[in-house]
Formats: C-alpha cells, sequence, structure tokens
C-alpha cells in the first residue's frame, strides 16, 4: 500500500508535480517525512501539511475486509492456464491478486509457460482470457516474438486465422528487457504507471533468480543480507500491485542444489522411474531444489514445480498453494505449448514437503542435449 504513487491517493497533480521534483513520488517518501519537512518541501502552513499527511495515511491504511466479501468475489477472481485438470486442481486456474511462482531446471518449459499465458490474457473473456494487455519483463534475453506468435496460431488456429487478430495481440504484449539487479528494481518501481497506461491484466517476470544470482556472490560477507533485502523489496512491490489490481503476477525461477539434507524423501506415486538418484545433479550429499531459499518461497502464493520424467515427458508438481492439494500431472511441450498427456488428465497425489526444499528432478540418466529441447517441427524451445 505504502508503495502507492501519490496521484493515486488523492494528492493533486499540481502537488505531485512539486513533491516529484524533490523525489518524493509515493505515499512512503511522503509519510517518510515530518510535518516541518512537508511545509518546507511543498510549500504549505503548518495545518495543511498535517491535513496532507493524515489525507495520505487514511487512504493507505489497510481497510477491514469480511470474509462474506471474499467469498461473493466474481469467478473472474481466478485465470485459466487452458490445461483443464491444473485448473481444477486451482479450483479455476491461476488466482488473481497473487503471485504464482514456476520453477524448474533449464529447457523445461518455464519461458513457454509464460508466452502460452500471455496470449491467454489478451483473449476475449468469452474465450477463457482476460481481453487485456500484457506487461512482460526479460531478464534472460529468452523472449521470442515468432514463437510467442507460432504458440497463437497453434493454439487456437480459428481465432489466430485473421492476421489482424495476430497483430493485435502482439500489440498487447508490452516486453522489458531489464539485464541489472538496479534495472528490474528500477521497472518494478514504475510498474503501476505501466500497468495503468497499457491496461495490463497480467504482470510475467522471466526470472526473477536471473539477474541477482549473476550480481550476488552470496560466499562474499553480507551479500546474503544485501540479496535478501532486494528479494522483498521486489516481492513487497510485486504482492502490492497484484492486490490493488486484482491481477495475476506470475515469476519463474531457477534450480540450485540443497547440500546436506538427505531426509527430503520423494513419494513414489511421482513416477516409477522418480528416485532420490534422480534428484541429485552432482553433489552426493545434496538434492537439486528451488533457488532464493526457504525465505523466498513463502514470498510466493502458488508455486508450481516444472521437472523431468525422461528426454520427451515432463510433470508440473503444485508444490504450494492455498487451495489445491500436492498433486502432479504429466506434460509435453509442442507447437502449442503446453500440453497435458491425453491418458493424464487424472491427477496424481503425493506426500508434499516445504516447498522451499522440493526435490526437483533433472535431465540426468538419459542422454538429452543439456541446452537446448526442440520439437519434432525442429523448433527450438528455450
Amino acid at each position: 500500500m505504502a508503495s502507492r504513487k501519490l496521484i493515486r491517493a488523492g494528492v493533486s497533480a499540481e502537488m505531485c508535480e512539486r513533491l516529484k521534483r524533490q523525489q518524493i513520488q509515493s505515499c512512503k517518501d511522503l509519510l517518510s517525512l515530518t510535518p516541518l519537512e512537508v511545509m518546507w518541501t511543498a510549500g504549505l502552513s503548518y495545518q495543511k501539511a498535517l491535513m496532507l499527511l493524515q489525507s495520505v495515511s487514511k487512504t493507505i491504511a489497510p481497510s477491514v475486509t469480511r470474509v462474506l466479501d471474499l467469498w461473493k468475489q466474481n469467478p473472474e477472481s481466478f485465470f485459466s492456464t487452458s490445461l483443464p485438470a491444473l485448473d481444477k486442481l486451482l479450483r479455476g486456474g491461476l488466482p488473481c491478486g497473487t503471485i504464482t511462482e514456476v520453477t524448474g531446471p533449464s529447457g523445461c518449459g518455464k519461458t513457454q509457460m509464460c508466452l502460452m499465458l500471455s496470449v491467454l490474457a489478451t483473449l476475449p473473456r468469452s474465450m477463457g482470457g482476460l481481453d487485456s494487455s500484457v506487461i512482460y519483463i526479460d531478464t534472460e534475453s529468452a523472449f521470442s516474438a515468432e514463437r510467442l506468435v507460432e504458440i497463437a496460431q497453434s493454439r487456437f488456429p480459428e481465432y489466430f486465422s485473421c492476421k489482424e487478430r495476430v497483430l493485435q495481440m502482439a500489440g498487447r504484449v508490452h516486453l522489458f528487457r531489464e539485464l541489472t539487479c538496479q534495472d528490474v528494481l528500477h521497472r518494478l518501481e514504475k510498474l503501476e504507471e505501466d500497468i495503468i497506461s497499457t491496461e495490463a491484466g497480467l504482470v510475467v517476470l522471466d526470472s526473477v533468480a536471473s539477474v541477482v544470482r549473476k550480481e550476488f556472490d552470496t560466499t562474499l560477507p553480507g551479500n546474503l543480507m544485501h540479496r535478501s533485502s532486494l528479494l522483498g523489496q521486489e516481492a513487497a512491490t510485486l504482492k502490492y500491485l497484484a492486490h490493488e489490481f486484482r491481477i495475476p503476477v506470475v515469476l519463474t525461477n531457477q534450480i540450485t542444489t540443497h547440500v546436506g539434507d538427505r531426509e527430503a524423501k520423494v513419494s513414489p506415486l511421482l513416477s516409477p522411474a522418480f528416485s532420490l538418484a534422480a534428484v541429485e545433479e552432482t553433489v552426493d550429499s545434496g538434492f537439486v531444489t528451488a533457488a532464493l531459499g526457504n525465505t523466498w518461497s513463502h514470498s510466493v502464493n502458488t508455486r508450481l514445480i516444472v521437472q523431468y520424467v525422461d528426454e520427451h515427458q515432463r510433470q508440473i508438481l503444485i508444490a504450494k498453494s492455498p487451495v489445491a492439494p500436492f498433486a502432479v500431472l504429466n506434460y509435453i511441450i509442442q507447437k502449442q505449448g503446453i500440453c497435458l498427456n491425453g491418458n493424464d488428465n487424472e491427477e496424481t497425489l503425493y506426500e508434499g514437503t516445504d516447498p522451499g526444499l522440493q526435490p526437483i528432478r533433472v535431465r540426468t540418466g538419459f542422454n538429452y542435449n543439456l541446452t537446448k529441447s526442440m520439437d519434432s517441427t525442429g523448433q527450438t524451445l528455450l
């Protein structure tokens, strides 16, 4: 709430412009000042400075919400993934107003999921879409406009048979390439204005871990604390925006090797070939899990893990959700994006664990190109 821009807190445009010249743009910036400082900065009398502070404070004060009001919310509080079995488990799809994270090894389909969701968000509501624009923040230079169009035309061939609709869809996806931590943070600070100006109904950050892991060597003193602080700022901003605009925010995360804890067991229900040996990467005393630590895992509302079964088949695990059970669904990646296997739409329940320590299966035990995956047509799937 404190991140809300002053213009959206009822402050006049003239006053906002005056405060902006002093680097005061958000409610938090203003409320960090004393009445005397507001007097000097805004050119107001002491009484009017107090009134301004009180007005802004009341605007951002959290309001009480009754459970009855939440229960009566319309069904559009979920964003369909167009994967029926997954939507059923999630009670309708990705919950709006919250953060959903998709984590997994390289080449497993995280960016494919983001591209597919971007297409879906632009569709009319009658087709399960949001009829809105998309803000897509790319930190890995992995976004492919060609692949976006291919997914759209392959998944909805009738609707996108018209070139004008393809162009309209592409024009509603707003791409920002931010390749440093500071760039990402600055973009998130401007995101409120971007959402309003583009009328965005979906925000995608692909990926949250990429730039952070490049710039912060956590073995150096103080770096872990600085990284945690940065991630905390990003999570707080995204949570506020998701809640304020009632839109879904989708992030992707990477994997890391967790060392020294062999107690995390994998249920045999996942697949016959799934064993502890399969989730170990290169360290005998550890296993692969989501990056950024256990504290970060509690910052996201829903965590979906994508992982390998073999060179063709992959799995989606619901590792954390306020409404869904721990479950796993098999899928493959095709021209139309993520496709659940026809005979595996029945979900398999498993015994879950801490979402920050859930073992993830990587490419191992079968001959596979370790950098790219390709479909039957030769299309590279990032």
